[in-house]
């Protein structure tokens, strides 16, 4: 393995791996202040009990987060000193702002936890509230970096190629921006909200059918709904939005090689660079020219209207691609399975939908880190957009092999260690779940 595709493939772990935790830190302190909202207004045992339990997850799932995201600090440096000297200055206050945003988040993570018999209960609710906020807007400032290097702004560049006349506010200035945050921090909340409600719906199906397990299940679905319900609307502006400045990343997605019009939307399929063609694919007459342009005439350019040197890998994106959509659209199935069952509930026991929402589990995340992989293998092969190479910005210093072997024994091991963690947790929640149970008949 040569330095760039070692630098890459341990970027990759790292993202792929600190993305999780990411998604918790977002995700988990939303739901624990719902369950004590909850606990505030009904005074029921079982929403305090859940909000107990959830703070407990995220303060554990905000340790490991912040561990692997200073290593992917680390990496920056080490991996691509050559994109970090050029745009280090450009990228810095937005970094500096995530900063301010993580040192909120542990604060009153600190103060939530160690403050149940210490602090009355609204005070105690309050503290909860900067934790959802602060871990939501710190992955929307971090964001906002890779905005920036989807389509860089705010710089000019003199004789030597660096950059100079710099705008200190350029990260916050991609058109692409909001776009991304909203579509990121929806996926964060829709993976999480699915996650936790598999895991409920297993404990339904072994016989743990108490108000505690029916609420938690009911309060993940609300957020699960509502995220995946709006991502439709998210994701059909992010594809307008790429046909106007990444048109390649767009082509790559849709395996669309020759520019024209009445392009059709292919499901599945394995595109072949070589020939254009897609086998195996469903095909919609119109499809992608309806979703792109809302025009079933509009014209979309082509993959093959690009240099090869600069054509995304087709096959890698078009594939992630249907793989995170095709998650995404058995999450919202799961969802109107849920909702259609508790609108109008049946004497049935639901083990099917139960079964379902465990089943689908890990699709939330899959499709979060799927959607990653659509957006930074779509950029190849640039690190900075038409501006800096991947080539041009990885480190000349050899042996990265080792570095990545290094990493991958770190992250190994950090998994262990938070799956055992949470195992615990998991087993002292029955204890909670029992604690509660004299609520179980009396509905959520």
């Amino acid at each position: 393995m040569d330095t760039l595709s070692a630098a890459r493939a341990q970027m990759g772990l790292s993202l792929g791996f600190h993305m999780i935790f990411a998604a918790c830190g977002i995700a988990m302190p939303l739901l624990m202040v719902m369950a004590e909202g909850l606990a505030l207004r009904t005074g029921k045992a079982h929403y305090l009990a859940l909000a107990r339990q959830w703070g407990k997850a995220t303060g554990a799932l905000f340790v490991v987060g912040a561990v692997s995201g200073t290593a992917l600090s680390f990496e920056l440096g080490l991996l691509w000193p050559e994109f970090m000297e050029f745009s280090g200055a450009i990228i810095g206050p937005a970094f500096a702002l995530e900063g301010f945003a993580f040192f909120i988040e542990a604060i009153f993570i600190g103060l939530y936890l160690y403050g149940w018999d210490r602090l009355s209960p609204r005070a105690h609710w309050l503290t909860g509230l900067p934790v959802a906020f602060s871990g939501m807007a710190s992955g929307v400032i971090v964001v906002a970096v890779n905005a920036w290097m989807q389509g860089p702004l705010g710089f000019e560049l003199d004789a030597a190629g660096r950059a100079i006349n710099i705008d200190p506010l350029a990260t916050f200035r991609s058109p692409a921006w909001m776009h991304m945050a909203i579509h990121s921090t929806l996926s964060c909340y829709e993976a999480v909200a699915f996650a936790v409600a598999g895991i409920y719906a297993w404990g339904m199906l072994h016989g743990r059918r108490d108000a505690y397990h029916r609420s938690a299940l009911h309060l993940a679905m609300v957020l699960g709904v509502v995220s995946a319900v709006l991502q439709l609307v998210s994701g059909d502006l992010n594809a307008r939005d790429l046909a106007k400045h990444q048109p390649e990343k767009l082509a790559a997605m849709e395996a669309h090689f020759e520019t024209s019009g009445e392009v059709p939307l292919y499901i599945g399929g394995i595109p072949d660079p070589e020939t254009g063609e897609v086998r195996y694919a469903l095909r919609i007459p119109y499809g992608l020219s309806l979703l792109v342009a809302h025009d079933p005439q509009a014209v979309i350019v082509g993959l093959n209207d690009f240099p090869a040197d600069e054509r995304p890998n087709v096959l890698w994106v078009h594939l992630s691609f249907q793989v995170m959509v095709g998650c995404g659209m058995i999450l919202l199935g799961l969802a109107a399975w849920y909702w259609w069952n508790w609108w109008r509930p049946s004497s049935a026991d639901p083990r099917w939908l139960w079964w379902g929402l465990v089943l689908g589990t890990p699709l939330g995340f899959l499709a979060l880190e799927t959607g990653w992989l659509v957006t930074e293998l779509g950029r190849q092969p640039w690190t900075i957009y038409k501006v800096m190479r991947t080539s041009d910005a990885v480190t000349p210093v050899a042996n990265v092999q080792v570095s990545l072997a290094c990493f991958t024994v770190l992250y190994l091991g950090l998994a262990v260690a938070v799956t055992a963690l949470l195992v615990k947790l998991g087993r002292t929640g029955r204890s909670v779940a029992d604690g509660a149970r004299q609520e179980s008949d009396h509905g959520t």
